[in-house]
């Protein structure tokens, strides 16, 4: 069974399955975040969407790329987790699957090419309180366990 995080499968609803791969990209005592500007502000662990016939992990070294102009390197799968929520971007109802990799961020090279994305580095307390949904949260909260 996955853990659902957020709020739950809403009776009567269409949720569309929307598989995805982030990252915990820690360097020293800091964090490698994204914050989204739009459709509303939002601080996330790099990654998004698989696309059709994408490995998980193509997804994951695409989307961190995307999202922060980072590559990076020997990712570990941590877990996944499951939380349904509203995308207005894709104007749908989603059942977001989000897989969770914990991976070292190599090198930068250049700006995130996905418009209206900012890199943010963050103390690692400080990104389990500012990321922007209970699943990355309790994701990063349990790295930090000892």
């Amino acid at each position: 069974m996955i853990r659902r995080f957020g709020e739950s499968r809403r009776f009567g609803r269409r949720y569309t399955l929307r598989p995805g791969a982030y990252a915990i990209l820690p360097r020293g005592r800091d964090l490698l975040l994204t914050r989204q500007h739009e459709p509303d502000p939002e601080v996330q662990l790099p990654g998004g969407g698989i696309d059709p016939g994408e490995s998980v992990l193509a997804a994951l070294h695409r989307e961190v790329f995307e999202e922060t102009g980072w590559h990076i390197a020997k990712p570990r799968r941590l877990g996944a987790f499951r939380r349904f929520t509203y995308m207005p971007d894709y104007d749908l109802w989603a059942e977001k699957l989000c897989h969770i990799y914990l991976a070292r961020p190599v090198r930068p090279h250049g700006p995130p090419s996905e418009p209206g994305h900012e890199v943010l580095w963050a103390p690692t307390e400080v990104a389990a309180r500012i990321l922007g949904n209970p699943g990355d949260r309790a994701f990063v909260r349990t790295y930090l366990a000892p």
